[in-house]
């Protein structure tokens, strides 16, 4: 009889598998024992998973724009899941709705949050989240996660993290050297389970400071575990935990406080921290967002004073509600917007009666731009298209945080002496990726409207210009856009340099020479718009936005591309593995192509590192080999040149049986939860069907729908009621078969 965590490991990884096509390479996750046999040269996903992209050093704190913002003090830490554990696909799928977080400016370390014990309790980052936050300044760190017995959770596991062979933790090197090859951070360590001692406490304690001693990875400690090894949440940082802060040493970089802290606390907290030489800002005060997202209630007051000096950090457990309680992409990015920002919309403007301000009335935004080349094509690291250079390259939905560009550092503030334009991202044109720049509304005669973007640090030269591109109807149209500069020393209303007429229908690639404030540091980029004439259905579509300095410079190609794994679906689909030796030159992104009949070419997936999964690739009519290439695309954008492969296709001349269409059962989100949930199955034909809920023994506790069910989406809302903490299956039974899906209450 097959032990529970095995059932739930063939559940989890069943209804996984079924989502993804062949040779799908998946986040490595481990259990303590399971990773001491890990090693890349043998892990097949293991150079799939690596982030090339650098930690970018984000520069000082510039323009303020909320005055009640408290520049170096406390810092915010996000636990954000996407996938289930043994589910996160490498470098993105082929899906438009997906969790794109996009206000890294407010985030100062990303926790990839996972692990379970049915699936792996060690869950090393995606590279798409590594890459898109290092990108933006923010340091990533995976999860040691042991959880409460009533989920599953094992002492012996925590033991098996602890082991020792003389002085040596082998667990530990396994831990730095994964983090030191997929290119992240460090590990947040949360220990729930029941039953340890003081012994294995201090095993813990010298585990992590073994991490500290032997590596530069960082460590995030969860408070639950007390010094004699019982699980006792202390709220605070205090004589019974501090061991596994600081014990003579650093043991812990970070230490997440539970959720239920108070003044007295906090205050405490912090004053035990600085006792050790240490910032109150090391400590994170617990916010459980998961159920509510800014709905929830936090005592703001006593975490970050009106006027005082904040009390200490602050980790958001779960901000992706912002995606699991939206309708789609659009209802996302509100929804994360007023999250972080606040209900006005505007960063610079946090005045509500509402007891969510947004995180931009507590600390101030931070950037990274403070060097040339600085290119942005507005990639929120998905969309139905993918565009390069203005031409639609690729039609389908995707997403890849990887392709992420840097967004605007203000969103948004825009200005005008009349009614300021409406900006906001969206997705059904694009220059290069698949979103574009909308600044819309009625823009008034000679009245300019003026929309600040992004934070700068950057020393202007003689040969410094700015890049744009932009929409036109026609050759010859006037574009009616500035370029805004706030130099270091304007002390008015800046600098307004004229971007030109267009000179094509279409997109319209523009630059403009900065050259007269040569000897200058700019420290805000936007746009001005501005006709001599009204305008009432005004919309500007801005594709491209950059600072550059001398002449485009493409990296060399990459070389010696390579297929690692060709997995042919049918006569006409396959998936397929790529592997290639990286540019010598700086590269921000690589992209993959095929070449078609008629010369052209067909984008497939992008990627910074040398290692790409091609999800989806066509066979067209009467093909028989299909040529893939790889070109190397720099900081600036420019591309020359690319190494080539084909790959031949096995043709049977049969047609694929057509497909089977069979009931789905949607994952539940959010999951673990302690809220009502929405659920939702689909059906390929109206039927009869049985929803129900089971406890961990198989005990029926709930059935949610018995009988007919239209053909499509069905919902419906569980409330949960009087139902303990706990592992539930949701089980959906049709005239063939059934689906099972695993639930955590809270």
């Amino acid at each position: 009889m097959k032990t529970l965590p095995n059932l739930l490991l063939l559940l989890l990884t069943g209804s996984a598998a079924a989502q993804f096509p062949p040779g799908q390479p998946l986040c490595s996750y481990w259990y303590p024992d399971e990773i001491l046999s890990w090693s890349p040269a043998t892990d097949p996903d293991a150079p799939y998973n690596v982030s090339s992209v650098p930690l970018a050093p984000r520069i000082p704190y510039g323009i303020q724009v909320n005055p009640h913002a408290r520049p170096g003090e406390a810092r915010i830490s996000t636990l954000c899941a996407w996938y289930g554990t043994s589910s996160n696909p490498s470098q993105g799928r082929p899906d438009f709705n997906v969790f794109a977080p996009n206000y890294w400016m407010y985030i100062d370390i990303m926790v990839f949050w996972g692990g379970s014990a049915g699936e792996g309790l060690i869950l090393a980052p995606a590279p798409y989240v590594i890459d898109a936050a290092h990108r933006n300044g923010v340091p990533v760190y995976g999860t040691v996660f042991f959880p409460p017995t009533a989920y599953g959770g094992r002492i012996e596991w925590v033991w098996n993290l602890v082991q020792k062979d003389g002085d040596i933790f082998p667990v530990a090197d396994k831990l730095i050297e994964a983090a030191e090859y997929y290119g992240f951070e460090g590990w947040f360590i949360n220990q729930e389970t029941a039953g340890g001692n003081a012994e294995l406490a201090g095993l813990v304690r010298d585990f992590m400071e073994y991490i500290q001693t032997n590596s530069d990875i960082d460590i995030m400690w969860y408070d639950a575990m007390i010094e004699n090894g019982a699980i006792a949440w202390q709220n605070a940082l205090n004589v019974n935990n501090d061991m596994f802060f600081h014990d003579g040493g650093v043991i812990s970089d970070e230490f997440f406080i539970n959720f239920n802290w108070n003044q007295t606390g906090l205050v405490n907290s912090g004053t035990l921290a600085e006792s050790y030489g240490r910032s109150r800002y090391d400590l994170f005060a617990g916010a459980d967002v998961e159920a509510s997202g800014y709905n929830t209630s936090v005592n703001w007051a006593v975490l970050f004073p009106e006027g005082q000096a904040h009390r200490t950090s602050l980790g958001f457990y779960r901000p992706e509600w912002c995606f699991n309680s939206s309708t789609g992409p659009a209802d996302f990015y509100q929804k994360e917007n007023r999250f972080w920002v606040g209900a006005n919309r505007d960063p610079s403007n946090t005045a509500t009666s509402h007891p969510w301000k947004g995180m931009a009335h507590y600390v101030p935004d931070r950037s990274v731009i403070g060097s040339c080349p600085f290119v942005t094509n507005f990639s929120t690291g998905q969309g139905g298209i993918y565009a390069i250079d203005g031409l639609v390259e690729r039609t389908g939905d995707w997403s890849n945080l990887s392709l992420q560009d840097i967004l605007p550092t203000w969103r948004w503030i825009s200005t005008s002496a009349g009614t300021p334009l409406h900006p906001d991202l969206v997705w059904d044109d694009a220059y290069y990726g698949g979103t574009c720049l909308s600044v819309s509304g009625s823009l008034a005669a000679g009245i300019p409207s003026d929309l600040m973007l992004f934070s700068t640090d950057v020393a202007i030269g003689p040969s410094t210009y700015c890049v744009v591109a932009f929409k036109a109807g026609a050759a010859g149209q006037p574009s009616r856009i500035q370029i805004a500069l706030d130099l270091d020393d304007t002390s008015g209303p800046g600098v307004f340099l004229d971007v030109g007429d267009s000179y094509q229908a279409g997109w319209n690639l523009k630059t403009v020479s900065l050259s007269g404030c040569s000897g200058h540091t700019l420290e805000a980029l936007g746009l001005r718009f501005v006709s001599p004439s009204s305008i009432s259905g005004f919309d500007a579509r801005i594709g491209r936005l950059g600072l550059l300095d001398g002449p485009a410079n493409p990296p060399a190609p990459p070389s010696g591309l390579w297929v690692d794994g060709f997995y042919q679906s049918d006569d006409d689909h396959a998936s397929v593995r790529l592997r290639w030796t990286r540019s010598a030159d700086e590269v921000y992104q690589y992209n993959v192509y095929r070449l078609d009949d008629d010369g052209s070419r067909t984008f497939l997936w992008g990627t910074p590192d040398n290692a790409c999964f091609v999800p989806e690739l066509l066979r067209n009519t009467g093909e028989t080999a299909t040529t893939l290439f790889v070109e190397a695309v720099g900081p600036d954008f420019s591309a020359e040149g690319a190494d080539s492969v084909v790959v031949t296709w096995t043709i049977t001349g049969m047609e694929g049986p057509p497909p089977v269409l069979r009931p789905t059962l949607d994952r539940p989100v959010p999951n673990p939860s302690s809220a009502p949930l929405d659920l939702s199955f689909s059906l390929p034909a109206a039927g009869t069907v049985r929803f129900a809920v089971y406890d961990l023994h198989g005990r029926l506790i709930e059935v949610l729908h018995d009988g007919d069910a239209v053909e499509g989406r069905n919902g419906l809302r569980w409330a949960a009621d009087g139902v303990p903490a706990g592992i539930y299956f949701l089980r959906l039974d049709y005239a063939s078969g059934s689906i099972t899906r695993t639930l955590v209450r809270l």
